[in-house]
């Protein structure tokens, strides 16, 4: 049993352990503290995001997007052949599709023939029109053999008139040549007559057979005319049917990825036909910004984009262009505010956004069309 002068055992404090009141003056000093720094960290961000809505524009309304090449058939057919497969990448001019080119072998192979045919009956017509030029040539030679025996006649008769007249002028002036004379040089100016006459009947025959045979060689020239004509249509119609036997062959225009493909082995496709969207490497961004953001825009200026699938990544690029109307503009069916009652709906205009050569070059073929962007515009 303890006495009353035996002290109780009391723990002893360790000399290094702060005393309570120590402790709460350390407490008292870290809240202020952390109070301070949470309400710089505070202004800090609300400084920020002033600088920023000062020297920026910004909008989410933005997506990337590029060339979206349809491919469709020219001509219906059956599918033959499929050398494709879903997003693949391709390059111009590979094949992607072929369709049974037999009807257009067939109907190569008839326009060819008929093109042998017109070429044959082209030159037959112009071996006539050739015989019919030498015709004329002959009757042309005809007429002046007729002309020159024409002006002979005429020369014998005009020579046997003077006989005839120089006999008569004798006989009357007291018979100096005998009425046997006068009879003689009468029947030789007949015969003079004669011939001249049947002379100048062969040389208008003459001039009948040269009109004939100049008729005859312009009607060849026409038929070889509508020859040739015959022959380039046949022509024509041997390049349509190459042509459309090329169409059977269905190649890329451009280099890309294929995407929604609905075309197998097999398939009847007629033309215009949808059968899968080549995308084009090439792309861009386009953002629609309202009309009070327009205000400071101009091509040129820089541009920071941050891709929704790309977290982390911030990408630069410029402002290519500024379309020359508000998106409700090119609606299928713009709104009409002159009639009804008027609500005014800010506008939005799409800005077209180019990416920078680094861009590109960092992000490859991950940048796909259709993708979400949050687009900042450097203004000031």
């Amino acid at each position: 049993m303890q006495t009353a002068t035996e002290t109780l055992d009391v723990p002893a404090v360790a000399a290094d352990q702060p005393t309570l009141p120590a402790r709460r003056s350390l407490l008292s000093w870290w809240k202020p503290a952390a109070g301070i720094l949470a309400g710089a960290a505070l202004l800090a961000w609300l400084g920020h995001l002033g600088w920023h809505a000062f020297h920026y524009e910004e909008t989410d309304d933005a997506y990337v997007t590029g060339h979206l090449h349809q491919v469709s058939p020219q001509l219906d057919g059956q599918v033959k052949e499929v050398l494709i497969a879903d997003n693949q990448t391709v390059r111009a001019g590979d094949v992607l599709v072929r369709l049974d080119p037999l009807q257009s072998e067939l109907k190569l192979q008839k326009a060819k023939a008929e093109l042998e045919q017109a070429r044959a009956n082209a030159d037959e017509t112009r071996a006539a029109s050739g015989q019919a030029g030498a015709q004329v040539t002959e009757a042309k030679a005809r007429v002046a053999q007729a002309t020159a025996q024409l002006a002979q006649t005429a020369a014998q008769l005009q020579l046997a008139q003077l006989n005839f007249t120089r006999s008569e002028q004798l006989f009357a002036k007291g018979g100096v040549t005998s009425q046997s004379d006068v009879d003689t040089t009468r029947s030789g100016f007949n015969a003079a007559q004669a011939a001249h006459a049947a002379n100048q009947a062969n040389a208008t025959a003459a001039q009948s057979a040269v009109g004939s045979a100049e008729a005859a060689q312009n009607s060849a020239q026409a038929q070889v005319a509508a020859a040739d004509a015959s022959v380039a249509v046949a022509a024509a119609a041997v390049r349509d049917a190459e042509r459309e036997l090329g169409y059977t062959t269905i190649v890329a225009s451009t280099a890309g990825r294929i995407g929604n493909k609905s075309v197998e082995t097999g398939n009847r496709v007629v033309a215009g036909q949808t059968l899968f969207i080549l995308a084009a490497p090439e792309a861009w961004v386009v953002a629609n910004f309202k009309e009070t953001q327009l205000a400071r825009m101009h091509p040129g200026q820089a541009v920071e984009l941050s891709v929704d699938a790309l977290p982390g990544r911030t990408l630069h690029g410029t402002i290519d262009s500024i379309a020359p109307a508000s998106g409700a503009q090119f609606a299928l069916l713009p709104a009409d505010n002159a009639t009804g009652n008027f609500n005014k709906v800010v506008q939005r205009v799409p800005v077209k956004i180019l990416l920078s050569d680094e861009a590109r070059a960092e992000l490859g073929d991950r940048l796909r069309l259709g993708l979400s962007v949050i687009v900042n515009v450097r203004v000031r």
